[in-house]
């Protein structure tokens, strides 16, 4: 369940092999943890600081509560058979399967969703969440994409 007011946008493109009903479910529950965090990091910084601080802090508070997670992970790209290297790199990605974008901004529009579904379309991640920590409240400031 999420928090009342945060949006998500569902679009599902079930892959082969896993349950999708188990695999959903812990994403889910996984999705729980890393907003309640964000939450806590919110409720003591409240908003008006650099996305860099708000990333370095949910680090902090994923580690404290013993969720795995890595920080700017390198996103390699390739194109028509050429390797690009690393043009992207990952926020947080949570569990090796939640893709975290840190936002610190007033808003959360449309081209911000739409870099969400491009990194996840990328990474081959299926879940992600977009979180800023310039709103008001904190459940205003979450969305959360699944492909």
């Amino acid at each position: 369940m999420l928090l009342p007011g945060a949006r998500t946008t569902r679009l599902f493109y079930f892959h082969h092999g896993v349950t999708e009903s188990t695999e959903m479910l812990y994403e889910q529950e996984m999705t729980q943890k890393i907003i309640a965090a964000a939450i806590e990091v919110h409720r003591i910084l409240g908003p008006g600081l650099l996305e860099s601080s708000y990333e370095r802090c949910l680090c902090h508070e994923l580690n404290l509560r013993k969720i795995p997670f890595q920080r700017q992970k390198s996103l390699p790209i390739s194109y028509k058979g050429i390797n690009l290297g690393c043009a992207y790199r990952i926020d947080i990605l949570v569990a090796e399967r939640i893709l975290l974008e840190i936002k610190a901004i007033d808003a959360i529009t449309e081209i911000h969703k739409a870099q969400l579904l491009t990194y996840l379309k990328m990474s081959s991640l299926h879940v992600g969440l977009i979180l800023s920590f310039s709103a008001r409240l904190m459940k205003n400031g979450i969305v959360r994409l699944v492909l």
